[in-house]
């Protein structure tokens, strides 16, 4: 992963990213409902599973805009140029879960086999961390999924004293509504990195992906 530097003077948003990082720092989040009807029914067909699925094309699409990307290493602000999954594996013996983390990478099925040699060496593995050896990569953010739940709303909060701009994405349970199935997807963003307009975009093209995941496999 490559860090770039930011320079807050000649940065479009300079001045609203320090605005709202230390004059008024602000977060939101919004749940929007995204038809997974086309998506479901491809995986499906290609016996692939879904969640590394819904991982993947969260990731790819958060990738494509740079204010998504936005952090501080050794107290220099900068972005990645591309971020990681770190989500929840959950354990049926004892209803916890470990987190985990899959390297992102541009190819479906690379990730995708990525994602089973993980939860084959790793699912196992008991408490906070699946993969304890190693600490969560520098450029990885939350997404997970709450699947026996179809809510209206829900936000994650950092209430850490540190600065922290990746988004946090949440997905819920699926409903059947006019014969579409719909998946709740919540985001929760810092203010002082991402707009509304960036949220737009991001929303926009993941639709369009999960419609078009058949020329992703």
């Amino acid at each position: 992963m490559k860090f770039t530097p930011i320079d807050l003077q000649s940065w479009p948003r300079g001045q609203m990213f320090y605005y709202f990082s230390k004059m008024a720092p602000t977060g939101y989040s919004l749940t929007v409902n995204m038809d997974v009807t086309r998506l479901r029914r491809t995986l499906k067909a290609a016996g692939l599973k879904f969640f590394p699925a819904y991982l993947w094309l969260v990731t790819k699409n958060l990738n494509r805009q740079v204010e998504f990307k936005v952090t501080e290493q050794n107290g220099a602000l900068g972005y990645f140029d591309v971020l990681t999954p770190l989500y929840a594996s959950f354990h049926e013996d004892d209803k916890t879960f470990s987190l985990m983390w899959t390297e992102y990478q541009e190819s479906f099925p690379a990730f995708y086999q990525g994602y089973l040699d993980n939860q084959l060496q790793f699912g196992g593995n008991h408490g906070v961390l699946s993969q304890p050896q190693t600490p969560p990569p520098a450029n990885s953010y939350t997404v997970s999924c709450i699947p026996w739940v179809s809510f209206e709303h829900f936000a994650v909060h950092s209430y850490e004293n540190k600065p922290y701009y990746f988004p946090s994405v949440e997905a819920g349970k699926f409903t059947e509504r006019d014969g579409r199935i719909l998946m709740p997807l919540s985001l929760t963003c810092h203010h002082a990195a991402t707009d509304g307009y960036h949220v737009n975009l991001f929303l926009k093209s993941l639709q369009e992906d999960m419609d078009s995941m058949a020329h992703f496999l």
